[in-house]
């Protein structure tokens, strides 16, 4: 009978254990957490200048784009790549983008870019910016585009979209030419609880030299977010219409910093 008994225990214990529960304190045993593939909702993410950022995909504003997880992707040298391309076998041209899933809030945000961003295609919009989630509020952008105009040379965009709540005015914006020799160029702002500072530098700077472009703007007189934010940085196609030339695009991003406050 005991043999009988240990038998039938031993036999249960077994199944339990193949079943995926376990017991480690000795008491109402606990369902094993499954080893199972991502959901096909759930964004891939990729570790980069210490963060980890999601991937976009599928299709959505802005334009409206196709967003392609394969055209974000880091290197062996840890630089993050982002793509621009036509799908060869449906002709969609598919754009990218990458979300921290951190949200960051007073301090200076750089880029560090390697790329002819100043002689991309009139319909390519190029962006590296903070945002909520709400249309038109909390967000602070540097983007280089002409905005589907071929005979704009204001190809750098510093903007500041108000605090969420504010109505008037809509935004502030800073635009301006520039060109590059090379493919290195440095990009900040600095947000503190009364200003936001942009600044864009020829080169790889982490100081002051070879600066091209600046602007401030102080609050209260412009409404500028207080929130904590993610930080975004995209590659796509303005209003969804592709570049005139037909040419694939890629840009690296050799490096993202944050420097709080």
């Amino acid at each position: 009978m005991k043999k009988s008994i240990y038998l039938s225990a031993l036999l249960l214990f077994t199944a339990l254990s193949m079943s995926g529960f376990t017991n480690p304190e000795g008491g109402v045993p606990q369902l094993k957490k499954a080893n199972l593939s991502r959901n096909e909702d759930e964004p891939k993410t990729l570790k980069f200048a210490g963060y980890t950022w999601k991937i976009r995909s599928k299709k959505g504003e802005p334009g409206p784009n196709s967003w392609s997880e394969k055209n974000a992707f880091v290197d062996k040298n840890g630089f993050l790549h982002l793509k621009l391309t036509k799908d060869p076998a449906t002709g969609i041209w598919e754009c990218s983008e990458v979300i921290m899933t951190e949200k960051l809030g007073y301090g200076t945000y750089q880029w560090k870019i390697d790329g002819r961003i100043d002689t991309l295609d009139h319909n390519i919009v190029f962006g590296l910016f903070n945002y909520s989630g709400e249309d038109k509020h909390d967000e602070m952008d540097i983007e280089f585009s002409k905005w589907g105009h071929p005979e704009n040379n204001k190809n750098l965009n510093y903007t500041i979209w108000p605090a969420s709540g504010v109505t008037e005015p809509k935004n502030v914006e800073h635009v301006q030419p520039f060109s590059l020799n090379g493919t290195y160029t440095t990009h900040r702002f600095k947000r503190t609880e009364k200003s936001l500072t942009f600044t864009s530098l020829y080169g790889f700077q982490d100081g002051d030299k070879n600066i091209f472009a600046t602007k401030s703007w102080d609050a209260p007189k412009t409404s500028i977010s207080k929130l904590e934010m993610p930080v975004f940085i995209n590659l796509w196609i303005f209003k969804g219409v592709p570049p005139s030339n037909n040419a694939d695009v890629e840009i690296v991003i050799r490096d993202f910093k944050f420097i709080p406050l």
